[in-house]
Parts: C-alpha cells; structure tokens; sequence
C-alpha cells in the first residue's frame, strides 16, 4: 500500500492539526539540541494562522496523507482511513514583499520532498510541478522574497537559498524580565507617546494614526501592512505612535501584558533607547517579556540588554532576494510576521 500526498488549502477546524504539526517539527530538532519544547499550548499560534489564512487564503497550503491507495493485484481494500496532515506552508503577500511566515513538516514525513513542493506551491509565479525538479530564476518575481529561519537548520537554509532567499542577517531572541530600565534614558523634551487604542476606529484621529503608520512602514520596513496591526491589536498588543510637540509622527512600538513586543519601528535611530524604555515600563507584563532584535539594529540591542534582558540560546536568520528594509530601524513582532 502507497499512501499519496496531496495538496489543498487547509479547511478552518484544521488550523489546530497545523499547530501540532508545528510543535511536532519544532521539538523534534530542539531535542536534538537539549532544548525540547514544553507542552504545547497553541492558542496563539491558532490566532496567527486563522489570521493569515484570512489575508492570505490562495498561500497557505497543506499536505495530506489521502491513502490508502491499493495496487491492482490485491484481492481487497482496507477501508480508508482519515485524511491527516503531515506539513503545512503559509506566505504573506503585503505590496512586493513576499514573506513565508511558516513552513513544517512533520519529522517522520521529512526528506521526501514535501517541504520543497509546499514552497513551491506558496511561492509567486511558481508552476509546482515545473520548478520542483528545475532551477528557479532568482529573479523570476518582480518583488522581493523573504523568510525568518532558525539558524539550527541546514536543510532548510539551503532549501530557501536555492530560491534565492539567502540568510543575511542574524536576528536575536531577548528574553527576560527587565530588571534595570532606569538605565535607559526618558523620552526627549518634546516627544510625546500616544496609545493607538484611545480612539474609536472611524475616528479622524484613528484615521490620521494609521495613516501615519502606513507611512512609517513604507519608510522603514519599505511596505503598509494595516491589516496585521489590526491584528496585533486584537491579540492583545497595546502600541504608540510617538511623535514631535509639532506633531511629526516618529516612530510607533507595541507591547503586551502577554510579554510579546514589537514590533517598533522608528525614523530616527537616536530615540531608540527612549521609545524602548517607555514601552518596556508602560505595560508591566505578567511574567517575561520576549523580543526580536535584528542583528542591524545594534542599538536596540544595547538598550534591552541594558534593561536587563538577556540573548536566548541561537540566532535565527532573516532572509531575502534583495534587500528591502532598513532593519537598523526596526523590531518585527515575531519571526512569522514582521
């Protein structure tokens, strides 16, 4: 008997069989390391997919095991049984940045192809069946393609760089509860932080705030992406939007009661160690707090290890085809959603 494997996009009560798989992936490679995950608690990670399959439905795809499939020549067939998934990738598409937010596969079911052929599936202007045993063109689409990926993993690595999306930067998990903001300077004379969840939604100055952030976006980060600070709002982020006397948007920054920061992006690097502080004792959390810190952007590192946070086991790596963000300036929320 040959179980096939087939691809579709994931139906919504299938979005918990995702996390699993992910958990799966995950603490298999970090048993390996001495450092296995504890037990799942996968509720966030739900929110996140059940998000990205709302802005992004046509890529995120899953595998499937569909068999049995029985050879002609025996006398009978099992019944089939239940389909279950055994990998899953999910891409985001915000202006010409095309980001792959997640791809796993379960350990049992890896080296067999399944990896490759999902991100072909999720990739732009990509014919699966064509680019799967093919050379892609590093300049096949006309933006730019990038990934977050731990550093622990070779193949994977190697995978996305033969799409062009090579490891360029390092990027570091801080952890910890801060023990000395004190250390870090206040907010200059003049700068002010203004919550961005005072306001009603329909509200000209809700308006002018997400206006605003757009246009930091597009300056720092080099794309809007509207709809997932919509999102980071409703899973429980709190953020500012700083800004001069003159009312000059500056920067904006998020944090959470969870411990989850960022992301934070700023227009003048001057006033990182200012807009950290403040985010870092505006909302107390409730056990440590962790955050993403490129490895460009040397002086938020300074700052939050100042503040008493501390380097997490091994960097991650932020990926890409050609440059597109100016990551000095800025602090993604996560490694699956900058």
């Amino acid at each position: 008997m040959i179980e096939a494997v087939t691809y579709r996009s994931p139906r919504p009560e299938e979005l918990a069989e995702c996390a699993l798989v992910w958990h799966a992936a995950v603490d298999d490679y970090m048993r390996r390391l001495a450092r296995p995950l504890p037990p799942p608690y996968l509720d966030p990670l739900i929110g996140l997919l059940r998000h990205l399959q709302t802005t992004d439905p046509e890529r995120f795809v899953v595998a499937v095991r569909t068999g049995p499939r029985v050879a002609p020549w025996q006398a009978a067939s099992p019944a089939p049984r239940a389909e279950r998934i055994v990998g899953f990738g999910i891409a985001v598409q915000r202006e010409h940045v095309w980001f792959l937010s997640q791809l796993y596969v379960l350990p049992e079911e890896q080296r067999q192809g399944i990896g490759r052929a999902l991100l072909t599936r999720v990739m732009p202007s990509v014919t699966p069946g064509a680019a799967e045993g093919a050379a892609f063109p590093i300049d096949a689409s006309p933006g730019v393609l990038a990934t977050c990926t731990d550093s622990a993993q070779p193949v994977s690595n190697g995978l996305y760089g033969r799409f062009g999306i090579v490891a360029r930067m390092p990027i570091f998990n801080l952890l910890g509860r801060p023990t000395d903001p004190a250390s870090l300077p206040a907010l200059p004379e003049g700068i002010e932080a203004v919550p961005l969840e005072t306001e009603p939604a329909a509200s000209a100055a809700a308006i002018a705030a997400s206006v605003a952030i757009d246009s930091i976006d597009r300056s720092v980060l080099g794309y809007a992406h509207p709809a997932d600070h919509a999102y980071l709002r409703t899973e429980g982020r709190t953020g500012f939007l700083y800004r001069t006397a003159g009312g000059d948007p500056i920067g904006y920054g998020y944090s959470s009661k969870a411990g989850r920061f960022g992301p934070v992006a700023l227009l003048d690097e001057t006033i990182t160690a200012p807009v950290l502080a403040h985010l870092l004792t505006a909302i107390e959390p409730r056990g440590a707090t962790s955050a993403w810190v490129p490895g460009a952007n040397d002086r938020a590192m300074v700052a939050m290890l100042r503040a008493g946070l501390r380097i997490e086991s091994f960097p991650s790596l932020l990926c890409w085809t050609r440059p597109f963000a100016a990551f000095e300036l800025y602090m993604p929320a996560g490694l699956s959603l900058l």
